[in-house]
């Protein structure tokens, strides 16, 4: 029933946890059960999940306390198909599950050549490069005239993440204006969900683990979005920037992934030809001299 590949160690725990937020999160009557009994729990009871996957109620137990770490291609895809997981959860639980490669290198913070090039085609947009964990490493003169440049923030509080679920006194800060957004709860989980995402990717980068230990314990928001074990990845919003020099702002962000280095890419731009597209040239000439930043 097990395989053996991958460290049982530091996997385990993250796991059986993963198994066991999808087990509560999946209702009964999505599951096809009948719920017309008295339940304690929303979610499916582990005998409920033992019998949907075709596995040992001993061995749901022991999958999700970390015990047994290890499962075998058929388990996993039984257990997929008995949560009801997304394709990019199923691939988050074959990773997990040491049955896809996971990268042992730290989150790359590296912008590539042709990624440059692609930036510096992009004149008329407000974009920024984010590693994997949400790290900002390197921005463009129009993100820094639309959203406030991020050079005054100290490079380890550069964080997305950070600043969007702050912890005490030491949060993040990436943009310096406010920015409203038509849907902050979509958001939120899109940024929470795409982080369990990379944690799969990058297991044992300590970076990442770091972040999202102080921000399940600090934030109450990540850390019931994080026990939803949602895993997908950030595409694309709707917001609302409050700049100080031209009032409002409407802009369309995009985020583009450069493959294994899960490097997002976020652009901002208006509709063509609308009064947002106008106040977004007005504020990047209204800050000409920023100067893009290096890569980290």
């Amino acid at each position: 029933m097990e395989t053996q590949h991958g460290t049982a160690t530091q996997r385990g725990a993250g796991l059986g946890a993963t198994i066991r937020a999808w087990r509560e999160r999946l209702s009964p009557s999505a599951a096809g059960l009948p719920s017309g009994r008295a339940r304690r729990a929303t979610g499916l009871r582990r005998e409920e999940l033992a019998e949907r996957a075709g596995l040992s109620v001993d061995y749901v137990v022991r999958l999700e306390q970390g015990r047994a770490t290890h499962p075998s291609a058929q388990v996993v895809a039984s257990l997929a198909d008995a949560l009801r997981l997304t394709r990019p959860e199923r691939d988050h639980l074959h990773r997990m599950a040491g049955l896809a490669p996971a990268n042992d290198e730290p989150v790359p913070d590296r912008v590539p050549p042709g990624v440059h090039r692609l930036l510096n085609r992009l004149g008329d947009a407000a974009v920024a490069v984010f590693a994997a964990d949400w790290q900002l490493i390197h921005w463009n003169p129009g993100w820094a005239a639309l959203l406030g440049d991020p050079a005054a923030t100290p490079p380890e509080l550069r964080n997305f993440a950070r600043e969007r679920f702050p912890v005490g006194s030491g949060h993040g800060r990436v943009t310096r204006w406010p920015v409203l957004e038509e849907n902050r709860d979509r958001s939120d989980l899109a940024i929470v969900s795409d982080l369990r995402r990379a944690s799969g990717r990058f297991p044992h980068d300590a970076r990442l683990n770091e972040l999202i230990r102080v921000l399940t314990a600090g934030n109450r928001t990540f850390a019931r979005l994080w026990a939803s074990g949602t895993v997908a990845a950030h595409r694309e919003d709707h917001k609302t920037v409050e700049h100080p020099a031209v009032g409002h702002v409407e802009v369309d962000c995009d985020v583009l992934t450069d493959g294994d280095s899960e490097l997002k890419i976020v652009i901002l731009t208006a509709s063509p030809g609308s009064t947002d597209e106008d106040r977004l040239r007005l504020a990047m000439s209204a800050d000409s001299d920023s100067r893009p930043t290096p890569s980290l």
